[in-house]
């Protein structure tokens, strides 16, 4: 029988503890955050700088914080950006040493507990659902956190949802996914949605597997167990 663990016991986990591989990952190159959601980051957010609008980016599991660092001051040394806000959200609070640049705030908590003052413009999460525990309710609370232009991009494994007997929720899962909004690459391993929304998907979480195995990275993640509701 799988041994399900809750969110308090999940971040305990030597699995969730053990991940490395947002520590030091920067915003561009051949591991960046374009390869790796198919978004321009700088694209995002130097549109709406140069517009004079204000502009809030937050990436979730962020690691040490370094992408964001890279892009506040590649966006300072662009021009004005005093319209900007960069949050890095991360369970571990191992940060990039030194003072930071004004526009950025590195924070250590939870994706599922965590609550923001006001939305945001971009939504970045890489590789980071597969260590939380009841990633649905992650999706959900994410969508309300767009603006209702607002993008947000993950990596995401269907197959990481699973059925209370262990097998993965499928088709309808992934069915109920885009009828809320939301884009699912299943080739890419990617989810995306465009605009602020209140989701409710038909699941009651009942628990995480950190016993799961690699998943499609090649590395130890998390499976996340549901039970349909009616």
């Amino acid at each position: 029988m799988t041994r399900l663990l809750d969110d308090s016991a999940l971040a305990r986990s030597s699995v969730v503890a053990n991940c490395t591989m947002n520590r030091e990952r920067s915003l561009s190159g051949s591991n960046g955050y374009g390869r790796e959601l198919g978004i321009d980051v700088m694209a995002e957010m130097s549109a709406r700088a140069r517009a004079s609008t204000p502009v809030r980016w937050l990436d979730l599991c962020c690691g040490s914080g370094r992408a964001p660092v890279e892009a506040a001051r590649l966006l300072t040394d662009r021009g004005p950006a005093g319209q900007v806000e960069i949050i890095g959200l991360d369970l571990v609070d191992h940060f990039v040493p030194g003072p930071l640049p004004a526009m950025v705030r590195l924070i250590s908590g939870s994706v599922t507990e965590w609550v923001p003052g006001g939305r945001f413009d971009l939504i970045t999460c890489v590789h980071g659902l597969h260590y939380v525990g009841d990633k649905l309710d992650a999706l959900s609370r994410v969508a309300s956190w767009l603006t209702g232009d607002g993008l947000f991009a993950a990596n995401f494994d269907a197959r990481s949802i699973r059925r209370a007997d262990g097998a993965p929720a499928g088709r309808r899962l992934t069915a109920e996914l885009r009828a809320q909004g939301f884009a699912y690459d299943s080739a890419r391993h990617r989810i995306s949605r465009r605009g602020n929304g209140q989701v409710r998907l038909p699941y009651r979480y009942l628990g995480a597997d950190d016993q799961a195995g690699p998943n499609y990275t090649g590395q130890p993640a998390v499976n996340s167990l549901y039970a349909p509701l009616p």
